[in-house]
């Protein structure tokens, strides 16, 4: 069963936005170096990498839960290829104290399968903009 989640963006001068993501506020701004930002929040390229990012290190830790499987020492870095307007790649790399090798890329793989973000841009979903006034 398919069910809905949305954010809300309003805009807060300049090039920054303010984003309702549940009972939390997210500034989204470009820097200084922008005219028009501000640089008092992340621009909203990292916002996008740290979606990707933090859903990969959640579901790491799910599945190595789910397993079993002593998890230590995990980090996520997520890495866009920026051809403005758009990411032509991104490089998600995973490192760990516990597991590793051959053991590290089967939980990889496992992740790979439940992490929301990732399986959504592999599969494109449709995009429809409107309005509502």
């Amino acid at each position: 069963m398919a069910t809905e989640r949305s954010v809300q963006a309003r805009w807060d001068g300049g090039l920054r936005a303010v984003v309702t993501a549940g009972e939390f506020e997210l500034i989204v701004d470009e820097p200084t170096s922008v005219a028009g930002g501000t640089g008092k929040g992340p621009q909203p390229t990292e916002v996008f990498l740290a979606s990707i990012a933090s859903c990969f290190t959640i579901s790491m830790a799910f599945m190595a839960a789910k397993r079993g499987i002593e998890l230590s020492g995990l980090n996520v870095e997520a890495t866009g290829t920026y051809d403005g307007p758009r990411f032509s790649a991104v490089r998600v790399a995973v490192t760990t104290t516990t597991p590793q090798g051959e053991d590290l890329r089967k939980l990889m793989a496992a992740a790979e399968r439940v992490c929301y973000v990732t399986r959504t841009l592999t599969t494109q979903p449709e995009i429809t903009f409107t309005t509502e006034q």
